[in-house]
């Protein structure tokens, strides 16, 4: 690891780790309140295993102790969320607090009540983002491309993004989306990226496949890398284990399907950081194709939507930006792509960007949900 690199890591950590002790200093306020707890040292081993738990899960997957690893994962994962509300909670339950004993209320309120008061707001939060979070909605929308399509008048299209299959999101949340799908009745399927959670071991072990192939259309089913499946290292074995179930990968590649339309398919951006592997730009998978059917692009991050719209793009499906998948984390997402969530009509351009199936992290959603989109696309000149 290059030294500038390591500098920024000790420097995250350092912080995460300042902000892990104002949180668990808070904890310890209320708890030594309520039951006159004084054993501090079990309280703080408590704490930095809480804290620490996602990077010594993730440091210990690879050895005999992956059973301890899988549940540290998950521990911290959750520890994730608690952070971040935990930094907007706070400070705000911590200044009523002096404001109180300032006015001489007593401990009952400005310590109790308060800290009573925060855990019950972070508690609700919690709960209701693991609902959005397990609890799938279909999207849908409707667009109009003035091309024909062959014989086609008219295509549904189903699409997943971010999936993140792995040690927190697994084959219960994998039923949610055939059923979701099913309902839907696609004519074609896209999944644009992050299907796989970084490795691809719990995918393989817990036998994903029996349930993601079950997804099934009449046009086949196209997906592409994300930043995720290059973080994993194990692309081939990804490719792989999605043709054996009947799931095309495009890398760089484009699909003529029943001679009607094209499916675009990108290699996520990520693979020339992770992998040392250059992807063709927009203009160089366009240009040897047919403009005059329409042209469907998976792209995983919605960091081109321009250059779709100038090289003769119909429709572009994207995901990654989960859209903050944690509010106000949105406001982030806003700012660095032109669309982070829903659709944009750009020139002739039907962009459409979902927050995602999946989770990564925290299987904790606020301000956005776990969903499906349905595409009801529409061919030729306007009735």
């Amino acid at each position: 690891m290059k030294p500038r690199f390591l500098v920024i890591f000790f420097v995250i950590l350092l912080i995460y780790s300042g902000l892990s002790f104002y949180i668990g200093w808070n904890g310890w306020l209320l708890l030594s309140y309520l039951f006159d707890f004084k054993n501090t040292g079990v309280y703080a081993i408590v704490i930095a295993v809480f804290a620490y738990a996602y990077l010594i899960g993730r440091a210990a997957y690879s050895t005999p102790l992956r059973p301890a690893a899988e549940a540290l994962k998950v521990i911290g994962s959750y520890w994730f969320a608690v952070l971040e509300y935990s930094v907007l909670i706070l400070p705000a339950a911590n200044a009523i607090s002096l404001v109180l004993k300032s006015a001489g209320v007593g401990k009952t309120v400005y310590i109790a009540g308060v800290g009573l008061s925060a855990l019950a707001v972070m508690a609700a939060l919690l709960l209701r983002g693991s609902r959005n979070a397990w609890s799938p909605v279909i999207r849908t929308y409707r667009v109009h491309v003035p091309k024909q399509s062959g014989k086609l008048q008219r295509l549904r299209i189903a699409m997943a993004s971010d999936l993140h299959l792995g040690s927190i999101v697994g084959n219960r949340h994998l039923e949610r989306l055939i059923a979701k799908v099913e309902q839907i009745n696609p004519d074609l399927i896209l999944l644009p990226g992050d299907i796989l959670d970084d490795d691809i071991d719990p995918y393989l072990r817990k036998n994903m496949s029996a349930v993601l192939g079950k997804l099934k259309a009449p046009l086949g089913v196209y997906a592409v890398t994300g930043n995720h499946e290059y973080i994993g290292g194990k692309v081939p074995e990804f490719v792989a284990a999605m043709d054996a179930i009947g799931i095309r990968v495009l890398l760089d590649e484009t699909a003529l399907v029943a001679d009607s339309f094209y499916v675009v398919g990108r290699k996520d951006k990520a693979s020339g950081g992770f992998a040392g592997d250059r992807r063709l730009s927009i203009e160089e998978l366009t240009a040897p194709l047919d403009l005059s059917l329409p042209l469907i692009l998976l792209d995983h991050q919605p960091s081109d939507i321009a250059k779709a719209a100038e090289n003769g793009i119909d429709i572009s499906v994207s995901g990654h930006t989960h859209r903050g998948q944690m509010m106000p984390n949105h406001l982030i997402t806003r700012r660095l792509f032109e669309l982070d969530w829903g659709y944009l009509k750009k020139g002739g351009l039907h962009a459409v960007v979902s927050s995602g199936f999946g989770t990564w992290g925290p299987p904790v959603r606020i301000g956005s949900r776990s969903e499906v989109v349905q595409i009801d696309v529409e061919f030729g000149s306007p009735v």
